[in-house]
């Protein structure tokens, strides 16, 4: 028995032990930020873990020397583990601890072992620190210093901490304070009264977290202008970016959940925009993922751009429109041509070019191998870079110089684009959807018969690269169920260029959801977006375009980039846009028959730019309102629960075995008179005899009859056991209510 109640004691320190639950707090909120999916379960670990070396530590403070060999051994032990799951991580993760560690989550893969490594060390050290500056050596300083590292985790990647770690921190730093600073006993003080003093706090920690959350917070616009372009010590962590920024093979959806905002490019632009910087061709359904092809990665053509590029070292794309102005020249020529491919009552002076505009952009992180390419671009004009740079098959540009330089912080890019109102012209659209034709190779290859000028090349050009995408640009996998959908989107299309669009809307018709928090379960894939989740990120919708485009006939290729739409003038760097890492976007480029590659967006946006826009302070309102009602519930529930349990017990206890019944009502009635703990019954009578003038010999006697004497016992004696109870229950009523009265 006294076994039982020293183990059952030890449970009942541990639960309420607040430097224990202060220190788990801080190991989850440090754990989230790794791993959030596995946030309860580290807590759950470090509960344990903490809970034991506690009552080690405890042993330390009264036994010096014994306790530091205790605590040595529980010190190689952290160590010796944490050291066999670097060895376990290094075995099957390709950087290094140290690299991982400094470099942001965001740009990662997880990593088991290593997220299991910085769990046990910073459970070794939180523990250890946060207990010795609360039991043996009380600090405040050194505890704020400690409850700020969480904060500091999540600031260095410019992440947001989740509202509630905020809250819970705050009020259980509030409650160690008070703990370690008002209730501690000394030599010469003693405090009494602590669970009064406990009701004080805990409704004063409530107060505090309902009204600094829920009070109206201002609106800050900060300039960030000096702090975002400071080179400082963001190199460190570029120069680990650089490390990774090496070509890859294959991409998936994890990159797009950062919950990042690092600064990325500063540009200078008319027009909000996508920049393109890989394409990936292939998709494999039973890992959902993209591969690259030859033409993602091998070069079409190297140059070098230099400052003075105006005068000569011009880079020009191909000009926007002129495969569909090669064509028209051609029907123009050639009336049997315009005829054979309804192109009659076409002119290429009917097709209408705006006017180009220029785009700068300044990169602000080290270490990228690609150049960001704005859509539609036209003509490379200029960049700081000075090494060779290589323009592969699908349109990118890598750094390619002869030192393997990638392109470095602070490095500008400068291009002229066609802007992508192009497409708003009801004309243009009309001519191209007039070459969407079924024998389209056919129609190129009598165009490049009838040239005999420069346009011979253009078409050619138009030609070799069509006939070379439908190889693998078409590959849906041979999906029968994606393959009925595009058929049933595209009904009545009669264009490429309707069936894209018609594609796009798809998504935004039909009750898709952009959700940045679901996490797709193993084997999941392209098919089970479309037809089951429907949920998802820009990686789901653009490859659920890109399939669905190929399944109709339509080549088409999965890009990354970023999307530009945040307006952020900056007065150092003369630019108005900024792109954070936040705006790491994937998205869908079709070949548009007559025309060529066109980049669409298909991603529902809505949920996106409400989640973009919950700030912090709207967040912490709706966790104070939440904290608030809760309070309120607890309340009402402790108001009401002796009221409530009482009736419960009446009726549960009413009919049952009087053997039951007075095991029942002692138990009950010690629990009431405040001696459920070292007192026997009779002496639990005399207590409530005494205080509240009830006398509960009978059921006493009646305890010791059935559980001593193994007496079985009449309804008479049940009744005798609960009347008994009753007079307690009101007896303690009655006696609460005087002294509210005289209050």
């Amino acid at each position: 028995m006294q076994k039982n109640n020293r183990f059952k004691n030890f449970l009942l320190k541990i639960a309420c032990d607040s430097v224990l639950i202060y220190t788990v707090i801080i190991m989850m909120a440090i754990m989230y930020h790794y791993k959030s999916e596995h946030t309860i379960i580290y807590g759950v670990v470090s509960y344990v873990i903490t809970g034991i070396s506690f009552r080690l530590f405890d042993y330390m403070t009264k036994h010096k020397f014994t306790g530091t060999l205790g605590y040595i051994a529980l010190f190689l032990i952290f160590i010796y583990t944490a050291r066999f799951v670097q060895v376990k991580g290094e075995q099957s993760y390709p950087l290094s601890f140290g690299i991982w560690f400094l470099t942001p989550q965001d740009v990662l893969d997880y990593s088991k072992w290593y997220t299991i490594e910085i769990f046990l060390l910073f459970q070794l050290f939180m523990m250890s620190v946060i207990y010795y500056f609360t039991r043996v050596r009380y600090r405040i300083f050194m505890g704020f210093l400690i409850m700020i590292i969480p904060f500091a985790i999540y600031g260095k990647e410019y992440e947001k901490m989740p509202t509630y770690f905020i809250i819970m921190l705050a009020v259980s730093y509030i409650i160690i304070m008070t703990d370690f600073r008002q209730l501690q006993n000394t030599d010469k003080i003693e405090v009494i009264g602590k669970k009064e003093i406990w009701r004080s706090v805990a409704t004063y920690a409530v107060i505090f977290a309902v009204v600094s959350a829920i009070i109206p917070k201002p609106t800050i616009e900060e300039n960030r202008d000096f702090l975002d372009t400071l080179i400082s010590a963001d190199q460190f962590t570029d120069r680990l970016i650089s490390m990774l920024g090496v070509f890859r093979e294959t991409t998936d959806n994890e990159q797009f959940f950062s919950g990042n905002n690092t600064p990325v490019y500063y540009v200078s632009s008319q027009d909000p925009m996508r920049f393109k910087l890989t394409t990936f061709s292939t998709y494999n359904y039973d890992n959902d993922s993209w591969t690259v092809e030859d033409t993602d990665k091998n070069y079409s053509t190297t140059f070098r751009l230099h400052t003075d590029t105006m005068k000569n070292g011009l880079y020009h794309f191909d000009e926007t429109g002129s495969l569909t102005e090669a064509i028209l020249y051609t029907a123009g020529k050639s009336t049997e041509f315009a005829e054979k491919y309804n192109l009659d009552g076409f002119t290429p002076e009917q097709f209408s070019i705006p006017e180009r505009r220029w785009i700068s952009i300044m990169s602000n992180i080290r270490g990228s191998q690609f150049a960001p390419l704005p859509q539609l671009v036209q003509d490379f004009w200029s960049t700081t870079y000075m090494e060779e740079m290589s323009l592969t098959e699908s349109g990118t540009i890598r750094a390619t110089g002869e030192t393997g330089q990638n392109f470095a912080r602070d490095e500008k890019f400068v291009y002229s684009y066609t802007p992508e109102n192009f497409f708003t012209d009801s004309t243009n659209i009309k001519i191209i959807d007039s070459m969407s034709v079924e024998n389209y190779t056919e129609m190129l290859t009598d165009a490049i018969a009838l040239q005999d000028n420069e346009y011979a090349g253009t078409i050619s050009k138009g030609l070799a690269e069509y006939v070379s995408y439908s190889d693998y640009l078409l590959d849906y996998g041979d999906s029968q169920k994606i393959y009925e959908l595009a058929q049933q989107i595209t009904t009545g299309c009669e264009s490429d260029y309707d069936k894209a669009n018609a594609i796009e809307a798809y998504f935004r018709d039909n009750g898709y959801i952009y959700d940045l928090n679901y996490r797709k379960g193993k084997g999941e894939n392209a098919e089970d977006f479309l037809f089951t989740s429907k949920r998802g990120v820009c990686y789901e919708y653009a490859t659920a375009m890109v399939l669905l485009a190929r399944a109709v006939g339509i080549p088409a290729r999965y890009c990354e980039g970023y999307n530009m739409s945040r307006l952020y003038n900056n007065n150092i760097l003369k630019t108005n846009f900024i792109v954070t890492s936040n705006d790491a976007h994937g998205f869908p480029e079709l070949y548009i028959k007559g025309f060529g590659w066109v980049s669409f967006e298909p991603t529902v946006s809505d949920t996106e730019e409400l989640q973009q826009n919950t700030t912090a302070s709207d967040a912490l309102t709706r966790a104070g309102i939440i904290i608030l009602v809760t309070a309120l519930l607890v309340i009402m529930a402790v108001m009401f629960y002796p009221i409530v349990s009482h009736r419960i017990f009446m009726y549960v206890y009413g009919k049952k075995p009087p053997e039951e019944v007075v095991l029942a009502v002692m138990h009950r009635i010690s629990r009431l008179s405040g001696t459920d703990t070292g007192y026997t019954v009779q002496e639990i009578a005399e207590v409530v005899l005494n205080k509240y003038g009830t006398d509960i010999h009978d059921t006493a006697r009646l305890f010791d009859m059935t559980v001593y004497g193994g007496i079985a016992l009449s309804d008479t004696d049940r009744v005798t056991a609960m009347t008994s109870y009753v007079s307690v229950y009101e007896a303690i009523r009655e006696q609460k209510h005087n002294k509210k009265i005289k209050k």
